[in-house]
């Protein structure tokens, strides 16, 4: 996790080949860490998912694979994305560039750039969502804040204790499919699920990531 020029260049160029097509969206159930609605309806965008159900990069909402008509409008919609401008832009924790668009309430879209190289893209719909950049770790709420670290890793299936008073139990539900719940005060609050893709959450200013590799990783 060195912070140091050359080991960061290293891990973009990485987090480029790895993630460059990605397309996440981060799904939970909660009852007292999240504002967001838990019943929201899917996103829009490339790839989709519920609490319990995720899909890999460059998919639809269904978990399908972006087919026809609906690739077309992917593409189409990646174009509009480049012509736009962001509502906003944030310097990540590793150097790169956050480009934020509001799609609509409680909607919104995050590209991380790295000069004109596009590194990742995934969504905010109705709820938060998290990515592994390789051990960069970034969530986007459903009300737009972007949050980024690095660091505080824990290797999945386990119980282990996150910031802020957090407890996180790490199942390993199927090849690449983990599941998070994470507890306060004895009582389990919210459920993620990493399966295909990438979790986030804003656990009352707390922010937490499950990787489909089973790494969980929380900052405060």
């Amino acid at each position: 996790m060195s912070s140091s020029t050359a080991v960061r260049t290293v891990r973009r160029r990485t987090l480029r080949v790895a993630a460059a097509a990605l397309i996440a969206v981060a799904g939970l159930t909660l009852t007292a860490c999240n504002d967001s609605d838990a019943n929201a309806s899917k996103p829009a965008a490339s790839a989709g998912s519920s609490s319990a159900d995720s899909s890999t990069g460059a998919k639809g909402s269904d978990g399908n694979g972006a087919k026809g008509s609906d690739a077309k409008a992917d593409t189409e919609a990646g174009a509009a994305d480049v012509a736009a401008s962001p509502d906003r832009t944030e310097t990540l924790v590793d150097g790169s560039t956050a480009k934020i668009y509001k799609l609509g309430d409680q909607h919104y879209r995050l590209k991380i750039v790295d000069g004109s190289d596009v590194l990742a893209t995934f969504e905010a719909n109705g709820r938060d969502a998290g990515l592994d950049g390789n051990g960069m770790y970034v969530v986007l709420t459903a009300g737009g804040e972007v949050q980024s670290w690095m660091g505080g890793e824990h290797q999945g299936p386990g119980t282990f204790k996150l910031a802020g008073g957090w407890t996180a139990k790490v199942t390993k539900v199927g090849e690449g499919h983990y599941r998070a719940e994470i507890i306060g005060h004895g009582d389990v609050m919210g459920t993620m699920e990493a399966n295909g893709h990438d979790a986030g959450l804003d656990a009352n200013g707390v922010y937490i990531v499950l990787s489909t590799g089973g790494v969980i990783s929380a900052h405060e």
